[in-house]
């Protein structure tokens, strides 16, 4: 697996929760933070994968699930039991009343993200609601609690002493909610219907206290970091938005999803160079881009616009600006493999029951990873795995991909090493459209190749004229960089940016550089790539 990583010249690996859980939320209910799940491993396997990582020069990164717990977690058992200082852990309300039955009423109208009802949960033994945000089995932390506040602290610590290098911090905008605890408005005014999306959430997100949280937790990784002199310059990585940096010089790379938010497999060129254009546009001074078309929460890119797609989407976030942030398998175009109601195992598509799970389960893109053709495609000896195997395997796996002069992989591997070059790194950036559907956008540096992608968004066959477009400082002749498996082009074909006119097929695209890649080499400088791995992948890793 490792070597893998190093293979394909990922400069960082990002496991989500692999921490003791009953699994309800695939880790994402953590019963002890400072334990590993035995379906992982131990302690001492993640030791040894992080050295193991380390001697390859690849970063090491946990997801930190800080917003709740499991409710099997000692410290919400102790709470219910109000054991002190546990019993300030959670947050914890009287019922606003009893009804007619003597059922207890809950403290407000929240509603909780998974399970579309009240986002509190009776107690009977404390006799209080808790607050939960997410299932009623992860129960929401209290960020308004100094204890817990060291608690967090120290867990992180313990993890950056066992080798980590830093933390991708789940669910941000949830961490603190109004003190005032009151009703949410609800969009449509009636309010009869009982809907996470009919509330206007300014009470439960993005409260001015978050920021204080960050913040803490950003100085103690800097001070961890200058203490032990190590070379990682910024360690955490928060899933938030860009008005999280606005608000708060906490971390300097906010995931950015925009990609995967506003963009869709309809969006056309200009779309898409709107979407790019503003992030890097607005982004506060001293801070950094990144790039995300995939995750384990969303359709696999290549089941959203189409395998055709993947290797111009792949040109696009890798050669753009900052750094590219990419899900398992999506360098070979691995698709969502369909889940029947009776294998599905995602709360968020359970709560919706059979004739609905399909439009919200997320078991489709989490599919484990498909090495080669043999059994369960080289994940695993046994025939069956918690989740099936894409049937394609045969053909779309990393042995075949490895051994194809080309395929999806091959030209990942090209891109990661563009990505090395001081143009990438350090070049000029500029987005340029013809029509409605080419996406073209150039990387320059003075003394150093240039670089030029053109993209077909569209489903019919197109002929960009680069010389109708003007670009700024366009070199006469380049060469084919990468060409996507589906163009009509080979690498280290020679074209005329003036006279030719290309030829791209439907969803087809081109990256072009001003040296011969066939030739020469070019002076390559180390920039970080992000790889997901999810739980299941980290499972092949311990095994």
């Amino acid at each position: 697996m490792a070597d893998y990583f190093k293979e394909i010249g990922v400069g960082a690996v990002w496991l989500n929760p692999i921490f003791e859980s009953p699994m309800e939320d695939f880790g994402y209910d953590i019963s002890n933070y400072r334990k590993i799940d035995k379906t992982f491993g131990t302690i001492d396997d993640l030791v040894s994968l992080a050295k193991k990582l380390k001697s390859m020069d690849i970063k090491l990164i946990l997801d930190f699930v800080p917003n709740h717990s499991s409710d099997k977690n000692d410290w919400f058992q102790k709470s219910i039991k109000r054991t002190k200082p546990y019993d300030n852990y959670y947050i914890w309300k009287a019922p606003k009343g009893f009804d007619s039955s003597g059922k207890p009423i809950p403290p407000n109208n929240w509603i909780s993200v998974f399970n579309l009802k009240s986002a509190w949960t009776y107690n009977k033994e404390r006799g209080e609601f808790y607050l939960h945000t997410f299932l009623d089995k992860q129960p929401d932390l209290n960020y308004r609690c100094d204890e817990l506040v060291q608690e967090m602290k120290g867990i992180l610590t313990f993890w950056m002493d066992k080798g980590v290098d830093g933390f991708r911090i789940d669910a941000v905008p949830y961490l603190v909610e109004d003190e005032s605890f009151a009703d949410e408005t609800y969009i449509d005014p009636d309010g009869s219907k009982i809907d996470y999306f009919n509330l206007i959430h300014n009470l439960t997100m993005d409260q001015p206290e978050t920021f204080l949280v960050i913040k803490e937790w950003r100085d103690l990784l800097d001070e961890y970091t200058k203490k032990y002199n190590t070379t990682l310059k910024s360690r955490s990585l928060v899933d938030s938005v860009l008005k999280l940096n606005r608000k708060s010089r906490t971390t300097k790379m906010p995931f950015n999803f925009q990609l995967i938010s506003r963009v869709t497999p309809q969006s056309n060129a200009t779309d898409i160079a709107d979407v790019v254009t503003s992030w890097l546009t607005n982004m506060p001074k001293g801070t950094w881009a990144n790039w995300v078309i995939g995750n384990h929460d969303n359709f696999r890119v290549a089941t959203r616009y189409g395998v055709e797609m993947t290797d111009a989407l792949n040109m696009l976030v890798t050669l753009l600006p900052g750094t590219t942030v990419t899900y398992y398998g999506e360098e070979l175009g691995m698709e969502d493999v369909f889940v029947r109601w009776d294998q599905t195992v995602d709360p968020q598509g359970i709560v919706l029951g059979e004739k609905n799970y399909l439009t919200a389960t997320r078991d489709a893109c989490r599919s484990p990873m498909q090495w080669n053709s043999g059994i369960s495609a080289g994940f695993s000896t046994n025939e069956t795995n918690w989740l099936p195997v894409n049937p394609n395997y045969w053909r779309i796996n990393v042995e075949a991909q490895r051994k194809s002069k080309v395929s999806h992989l091959m030209n990942y591997k090209y891109l990661v090493e563009a990505r090395k070059t001081d143009t990438i790194r350090y070049g000029s950036f500029k987005m340029y459209t013809q029509g409605d559907w080419i996406l073209i956008f150039t990387r320059i540096l003075k003394d150093n190749p240039t670089f030029l992608a053109v993209i077909n968004m569209g489903t019919e066959e197109a002929h960009p004229d680069l010389s109708k477009v003007n670009i700024d400082n366009l070199p006469e002749k380049m060469y084919v960089y990468v060409s996507s498996i589906n163009s009509y082009y080979q690498r280290g074909n020679l074209v005329s940016t003036s006279k030719d006119i290309l030829h791209l097929r439907p969803k087809a695209a081109l990256v072009f550089t001003t040296q011969n890649p066939l030739k020469s080499g070019a002076t390559t400088t180390t920039v970080s790539i992000f790889a997901i791995a999810v739980g299941f992948l980290l499972k092949f890793v311990m095994c």
